[in-house]
């Protein structure tokens, strides 16, 4: 089938000048290239695009959506930077990272501009207090899921007293799924939810419905991220395979049910607890993933959510958005780049 995120892109695209609106009021104009950078630095726009389309999928208009559609990316992005600062991550889309380019100090700031930039464009929603009360509990969640990553973590970050003394040493099933439905999940369902509050007399099951797509659509797509991350192929995805193994992560389904048949004991698990794992472990560590029936038992859990995002979308209307929504989720079930 053809890629509906290219779709997507283009419905995600309209938000553009809308985020750029919201980031340049009240932004002295020394600061401007700093807090434009991040949503310059590409990306698909697929969380304002579900937005969009969530809206019309219930007889919305696509111009009713966009100040939630921007808030949305404007979380997206905002917790990249943030990511990206306490993952030391010196690149994103091939291009220097904030904090790379401008300095800690400045990145910090940006941040923080974009969270009053979110608030800003909810500001312009149907019923503001309502958007507001689902992004805080969204970006609290959010901030949850990418604790309980780091706590993932079987190495590295010695200096910080939180995470030495909470370590997962073992991380189960149910535990990754929590991480992967806050840390990822949530932002995708309330894309989705905030295009069903955009349109006037929405019901609470449309509602519903549109939230649970959301979620599971959401971690359908981060667990084909860690499939693709150990089995992906490097000319398609354009990047190393077995970057989590590099970054010690517990946070990814194939490596943890791979070291639930291999056991402590294992290569797998030796190299994941090392202070620096080389490039010539990781493609060991992913022989040793390739003898175990992790691939299987992750796909299985991504058809799961793929089905269980069908089936939410069929207690909407049937319309040619609902569908792009459908293809959407059928794209992820067979996700290889």
């Amino acid at each position: 089938m053809s890629n509906p995120v290219d779709l997507l892109v283009e419905y995600g695209k309209r938000v553009d000048p809308v985020m750029e609106k919201y980031l340049l009021r009240n932004t002295h104009p020394d600061f401007a290239d700093a807090v434009l950078y991040p949503i310059r630095m590409g990306g698909k726009r697929v969380r304002p695009a579900l937005t969009i389309l969530s809206a019309l999928a219930v007889g919305g208009k696509a111009e009713d959506a966009y100040p939630a559609a921007a808030a949305v990316e404007l979380a997206h992005n905002y917790s990249l930077i943030l990511d990206d600062i306490i993952d030391h991550s010196e690149l994103r889309r091939g291009l220097p990272t904030v904090w790379k380019k401008y300095g800690l100090s400045t990145a910090i700031l940006v941040a923080v501009h974009y969270r009053e930039s979110i608030s800003e464009a909810l500001n312009d929603t149907r019923n503001p207090r309502v958007f507001h009360e689902e992004m805080a509990r969204t970006i609290k969640l959010l901030t949850d899921g990418e604790r309980l990553d780091i706590l993932f973590e079987q190495s590295g970050r010695e200096d910080e007293p939180y995470v030495v003394d909470r370590r997962y040493r073992r991380v189960t099933l149910s535990e990754y799924l929590e991480m992967v439905e806050k840390k990822t999940g949530v932002l995708i369902e309330t894309a989705c939810v905030f295009g069903g509050l955009s349109v006037e007399g929405v019901e609470v099951k449309t509602l519903d419905a549109l939230r649970e797509y959301g979620r599971n659509v959401g971690v359908a797509f981060q667990v084909s991220d860690d499939i693709i991350d150990i089995f992906g192929r490097e000319e398609k995805t354009g990047k190393k395979v077995g970057g989590d193994i590099k970054e010690h992560k517990l946070g990814n389904i194939v490596i943890l049910l791979a070291l639930e048949e291999l056991g402590d004991e294992s290569i797998l698990r030796r190299i994941l607890t090392k202070s620096d794992v080389l490039w010539e472990e990781v493609s060991l560590a992913i022989n040793e993933i390739k003898k175990t029936g992790a691939y299987n038992k992750a796909e299985e859990v991504r058809r799961k959510y793929t089905r269980n995002a069908l089936a939410a979308l069929e207690r909407l209307p049937d319309t040619p958005y609902r569908r792009m929504l459908e293809d959407l989720a059928i794209f992820i079930e067979k996700r290889e780049f």
